[in-house]
């Protein structure tokens, strides 16, 4: 039995949520057990919970041999205000686990990416059970976990791979917490920014991306309208900017903020 622990290092998830993702899971996946932190559902503005609780919450289930993966339950923002401070304070335990999530939950995988602390995988989370489709995104990462590799977007066998969302990517660059990319086929995806922020995150990520083996880009989502039209598409924006940097564009990869994000594990394949 695999014993699989969930907290929420930015925003919070509802009981409701969780209570369907924990149904699907029993009917489903016998061989999994999963474990929703109480913290999941705390709140306090934006988060789920205060800074310190949050903190407490991620090294507590990363620490705790008892589980075998740590599951992030949403993205939103908020991770990047306690993954210095968590990565400080792991434990040998902490890097026989596997880490799963996307969006903001990237930050605590670079982190933990840099750090060669546990597997680290861009994966589905428990909040995309209310998307559209929401659970297949779910059961995705459930049968990853229990070890079918059908929902896997496919990496080639001689670059380790890496999976990002474009913004939390750029915030990673110059930190910490940004891992070393060098020899990477890095995938990056985006949602709900315009065209004109998208080409601005591309100028500063692909000067960070010296001796990256290519990048792959995912969906550029939910777009806004701006007042006027940016003249250029999303492939378009990373191939440019690619090139002003001798970064090869492999073309495209199937991640996104939606039920039809696939896995990515960080490494070699």
């Amino acid at each position: 039995m695999l014993r699989i622990a969930i907290c929420a290092p930015s925003t919070p998830l509802t009981s409701e949520d969780a209570a369907r993702v924990s149904a699907l899971a029993e009917a489903e996946f016998p061989g999994l057990s999963l474990h929703f932190h109480p913290q999941c559902f705390a709140s306090s503005g934006h988060f789920a919970g205060p800074d310190d609780m949050r903190c407490e919450a991620f090294v507590e289930c990363a620490n705790d041999p008892g589980f075998d993966a740590v599951w992030f339950a949403r993205g939103g923002y908020g991770a990047v205000r306690i993954a210095e401070d968590a990565l400080g304070l792991l434990a040998p335990e902490a890097e026989r686990k596997t880490y799963l999530g996307y969006s903001d939950a990237g930050t605590l995988l670079g982190g933990l990416y840099r750090g060669r602390i546990g597997r680290q995988v861009h994966a589905p989370m428990p909040g995309d059970i209310r998307r559209d489709g929401g659970e297949e995104a779910v059961r995705r990462t459930l049968a990853f976990l229990c070890g079918d590799h059908s929902g896997l977007e496919p990496a080639p066998d001689q670059h380790p791979v890496a999976a990002f969302n474009l913004m939390t990517l750029a915030m990673l660059c110059g930190t910490p917490l940004m891992p070393g990319l060098a020899g990477h086929v890095v995938m990056v995806e985006e949602v709900s920014e315009c065209l004109y922020a998208v080409d601005r995150l591309f100028f500063h990520v692909t000067a960070h991306l010296g001796g990256a083996a290519g990048l792959r880009l995912g969906r550029i989502s939910q777009v806004p309208e701006n007042d006027r039209p940016f003249g250029q598409d999303a492939e378009e924006i990373a191939r440019f900017w690619c090139d002003r940097h001798a970064i090869p564009f492999l073309g495209r990869a199937d991640i996104g903020h939606d039920a039809a994000n696939r896995i990515v594990p960080f490494g070699l394949a």
